[in-house]
């Protein structure tokens, strides 16, 4: 058996080769690219008999997803992807100075995976499907976090300068109505220039259809109101900077309308997207980048727990003398936590054992979050479970034992 810790960066890849025993055979910079991923298999051929398989070449990095890990996946190479902290961790094995160097840090990973690979999850083979859907959610995703973040640089402009503006608009920032009548008005002089017949037609071209009259108003009389204003340059010039930003959002919300329509098509398309979205709060949009974050290889988790650990919604608890004290897993999966928190607060309204389950954890003392946590827990267990039997979600069976218990 041969051990590579690969150690990589944007434009190369440090490279150590061991054997079995912990002797180290090679040591090489690999540039990034067809050309490294050429020069590190004859590196790998040199050192295997005829009769040895791919397989028997264990390959720690610190990542699980780009071109060269999956040329490494298809390769036959047993890959596994180490967490960047888990890494640091051992680290300090070697050395408590707090030295660090790229080459260290490919020994680093080549001990992992000689001695302790038992301990980590090895990388497994999702569908070519799969890491398209995973593509396309992640991007959305993304998009859709640069929206907010957008939205939020426009409120705290506003706060500056138009306060009105916050008031007429406090629901929704990057919303349809917001971004078409600050688009016309984007100053305090704007805003009370506006007439109501001006805003209607503003608000029925950004698609609004119905209560066009009452929403005209309410703007209308927030934007009319008195309130403390900056000297005229410094309001032209914040402006401008709204102008630019809702130029920005307006562009993004039809990416994001494109890219929902993508992610709906792909994902449509893998067999799981039924039983995924049988599941209560998962429609095609968080559906796809459930099925994303966790793969499509059924054989990934061992059980339900292995599944909501890496989900992150499983608690920990540390223990030490007298004192137990049990937190949330926030060294998590962001993504895929985000999605699952969206489902479980989804499923209140759609499933009645969901919302059963957590008045329950309300009633006995938790918080909205912790109660959605634990729900989001459990949801998974469920979801686990209806994938490794191929079944969709039934209601009644999900949340048998709580009607056992409530009997």
């Amino acid at each position: 058996m041969l051990f590579l810790g690969d150690d990589w960066a944007e434009a190369h890849h440090d490279v150590e080769l061991q054997d079995g025993q912990g002797m180290v055979l090679v040591r090489r910079r690999l540039p990034e690219g067809v050309v490294g991923l050429a020069q590190l298999h004859a590196l790998i051929g040199d050192h295997l008999d005829e009769t040895d398989k791919p397989e028997t070449v264990f390959v720690g990095i610190e990542t699980d997803r780009g071109g060269w890990v999956q040329a490494l996946i298809a390769a036959g190479y047993s890959v596994y992807p180490i967490n960047p902290v888990q890494s640091a961790r051992y680290r300090e094995r070697h050395t408590s100075s707090g030295a660090k160097s790229d080459p260290g840090d490919a020994h680093v990973l080549a001990e992992i995976v000689r001695c302790d690979r038992d301990h980590h999850r090895r990388s497994t083979g999702d569908s070519e499907l799969a890491e398209a859907i995973k593509a396309l959610a992640r991007t959305h995703q993304t998009m859709i976090w640069s929206r907010q973040r957008q939205a939020n640089q426009l409120r705290s402009m506003l706060r500056e300068f138009y306060p009105a503006a916050l008031i007429a608009f406090a629901d929704d920032f990057s919303g349809r109505d917001a971004l078409a009548v600050l688009a016309a008005a984007p100053t305090p002089a704007a805003g009370r220039a506006l007439t109501r017949t001006r805003v209607i037609s503003l608000l029925r071209r950004a698609g609004r259809q119905r209560n066009l009259d009452t929403r005209a108003g309410r703007i209308l009389t927030a934007l009319h109101a008195e309130q403390l204003e900056l000297p005229a340059p410094v309001t032209t010039a914040y402006g401008s900077g709204v102008h630019a930003i809702i130029a920005v959002l307006v562009a993004m919300a039809v990416q994001i309308s494109a890219l929902d329509t993508e992610v709906a098509a792909c994902f449509g398309r893998h067999p799981d997207a039924e039983i995924i979205t049988s599941q209560p709060g998962l429609g095609v949009v968080l559906g796809a980048r459930v099925l994303a974050e966790f793969g499509d290889d059924h054989d990934r988790f061992a059980d339900a727990k292995a599944r909501r650990n890496y989900a992150g919604t499983s608690p920990i608890t540390r223990a030490s003398g007298t004192r137990r004290v049990v937190l949330a897993r926030y060294a998590r999966n962001k993504r895929l936590a985000d999605a699952l928190h969206q489902q479980a607060f989804c499923a209140l309204s759609t499933s009645p054992g969901a919302r059963a389950f957590y008045d329950a954890h309300r009633a006995r003392g938790a918080t909205h979050h912790q109660a959605l946590r634990t729900l989001a827990n459990r949801l998974v267990g469920i979801l686990d479970g209806c994938l490794r039997h191929h079944t969709p979600y039934d209601e009644e069976l999900a949340w048998a034992h709580q009607h056992a218990l409530a009997a």
